[in-house]
């Protein structure tokens, strides 16, 4: 199902220093905020192609979240906010979400697109063009 979604909502960015260092991208949605695993960051560049692994949405409280996670638990390791803003959703479907971030550090158009191999959670994130 195909809609536009033109209301803001929050986005945060989380570098996390667990098991391996990666990002972790986080987009509000239904109250709840979608999340994806970025093991080599957001592309600052246009054109450029990052996997993005989906994991369970967080709660809307977790965006401020920066700290230990203890060990034994699941994410164990270091968490810091490294960006977040507001975004502005173009579209969002099933398999492909369009948006604007509106960032600290990082603003502009970008796009999820699931890949089709594999169990569903591997995700393409990609930096459009202005």
């Amino acid at each position: 199902m195909k809609y536009s979604c033109p209301a803001e909502g929050i986005f945060v960015i989380q570098e996390h220093f667990a098991r391996t260092h990666h990002f972790d991208f986080r987009l509000e949605r239904n109250g709840v905020l979608k999340s994806w695993a970025l093991p080599k960051g957001v592309p600052e560049e246009e054109g450029v192609r990052r996997l993005a692994v989906e994991v369970e949405d967080h709660p809307l409280s977790y965006a401020g979240f920066s700290g230990t996670i203890p060990h034994g638990q699941y994410g164990a390791g270091q968490v810091r906010v490294w960006d977040r803003g507001n975004y502005r959703a173009e579209e969002w479907e099933p398999d492909k979400i369009t948006f604007e971030l509106l960032g600290k550090r990082i603003s502009g158009k970008f796009a999820l697109i699931r890949l089709k191999r594999g169990d569903g959670r591997n995700w393409i994130l990609l930096r459009r063009k202005e």
